[in-house]
């Protein structure tokens, strides 16, 4: 089973986006971004 964190990573680089172009698209800071791929953060 894949975590939220490894999904996100899996499905941004699958459609070859930025974690630049992701944060944008959720209005969120690309850092917030960053976390979240990498399980620090889930908020």
């Amino acid at each position: 089973m894949l975590h939220l964190s490894e999904n996100l990573k899996r499905y941004r680089i699958l459609k070859n986006l930025t974690q630049e172009d992701v944060a944008e698209y959720l209005r969120v800071t690309p850092q917030s971004v960053s976390k979240w791929e990498r399980g620090v953060s889930h908020s």
